[in-house]
């Protein structure tokens, strides 16, 4: 009876059932998202005359929405169904068990999650326009510049008159997609490279590693000023230029696994019956090294963030005016004795978003690595 309280009050069948982190963050997560429905009604009722982005947002609350109550509802169920037929033993793979007992790691994933839902919901979620300073540049309230914390501005205001909470809210939007493209063209490239080079070796080998050696000889910031220096700054420029100088990590990473993997019984056997070299690599060796693959990723896109907040606090970033983590704090740096607010904020949000990536790193190294599956059947 009690996964029926999914329908009710998303999160409350796992409290009963004695998983209250989980049931208290969806609940949570529940109440916020019908809290941002019920106080930006407005918005959402313009959200066809408000563009791409209120489109975006409002179709992302509504999948939230229903995602947190499907979750509740289903897992809810799953549980049921596996206490009453397996005598409680819980379902799913080893390797999610093992990350959920990592407390660390359920923290920092619970962290990511909100910081993307934010990213998608700052539309609905901003209390001002990102560029609102009509009355610094009309010049008749100079008394709005460099506004300490308070009930309207939560985390102040700039030099601009700018509203710096939404500033962070849609700087998220260039950050955090500029780290999650970067690592996705790095990380494929990467795979792909990694994986010719450490399965078919001879030539093909050394020339791949050989590229990879002068990538990495040169360091990885004066590779990226001079991407920027050479073509005009913009996100794609910088996304290009995070990818180009990230995946001979990814490269060396693969090679070493498929170099491993090859040498197993299974891919003998595969040889032995005949399979094609394609299909040896990418459905036999490729898969079994997701578990470090996915690792590298996640910790990536923490990297990638900060290279991305480096280059923006040095005035090669994205361009000049778009709401940038990095621009945020290169504009505060000459105030942080009378205005500390203004690169303070948006510091803590690189340094809070790259802390929670390497907590899921972490957490999905000790996961994966068969050692802990041991230690954890033990």
């Amino acid at each position: 009876m009690f996964r029926w309280l999914g329908f009710l009050a998303p999160g409350l069948p796992q409290v009963v059932r004695g998983k209250a982190t989980e049931g208290v963050g969806a609940f949570f997560l529940w109440v916020s998202l019908l809290a941002l429905a019920a106080t930006r009604f407005d918005r959402l009722s313009a959200t066809f005359s408000g563009g791409f982005d209120h489109l975006l947002a409002t179709g992302t609350l509504v999948m939230a929405l229903a995602g947190v109550w499907w979750w509740s509802f289903s897992a809810s169920r799953k549980s049921f169904e596996a206490r009453g037929g397996s005598g409680g033993e819980g379902l799913g793979p080893r390797g999610w068990r093992v990350f959920r007992q990592n407390r660390l790691a359920m923290l920092g994933l619970g962290i990511v999650i909100a910081f993307y839902l934010a990213m998608l919901l700052t539309p609905l979620l901003a209390p001002f326009e990102p560029e609102a300073r009509s009355a610094y540049e009309a010049g008749g309230d100079m008394a709005s510049r460099y506004q300490a914390p308070s009930s309207v501005h939560v985390m102040g205001t700039d030099q601009y008159s700018q509203d710096v909470f939404t500033r962070i809210l849609y700087g998220a939007r260039i950050s955090l997609t500029i780290g999650l493209l970067a690592v996705g063209i790095s990380v494929t490239l990467g795979t792909l490279l990694g994986a010719v080079a450490g399965y078919l070796g001879g030539w093909v080998d050394s020339v791949i590693m050989r590229g990879v050696d002068m990538v990495m000889a040169i360091p990885r910031l004066v590779i990226l000023i001079a991407i920027v220096a050479v073509f005009r700054a913009n996100i794609f420029v910088v996304i290009a230029a995070l990818a180009f100088t990230q995946w001979p990590f990814t490269t060396r990473m693969v090679r070493g696994e498929i170099l491993a993997l090859k040498e197993r019984e299974f891919a003998e056997a595969a040889r032995a019956l005949g399979f094609s070299r394609r299909r040896i690599l990418f459905r036999h060796l490729l898969p079994n090294a997701l578990g470090p693959l996915i690792v590298v990723a996640t910790l990536g896109v923490g990297n990638a963030i900060v290279l991305e907040a480096g280059l923006s606090f040095l005035g090669l970033g994205v361009q000049a005016g778009t709401p940038s983590w990095g621009s945020m704090v290169a504009a505060g740096g000459d105030h942080l004795m009378t205005a500390w607010w203004i690169a303070t904020f948006p510091g803590l949000a690189i340094a809070l978003v790259v802390l929670a990536f390497n907590l899921v790193g972490d957490g999905l190294r000790d996961a994966l690595d068969p050692r802990q599956g041991t230690e954890a059947r033990r």
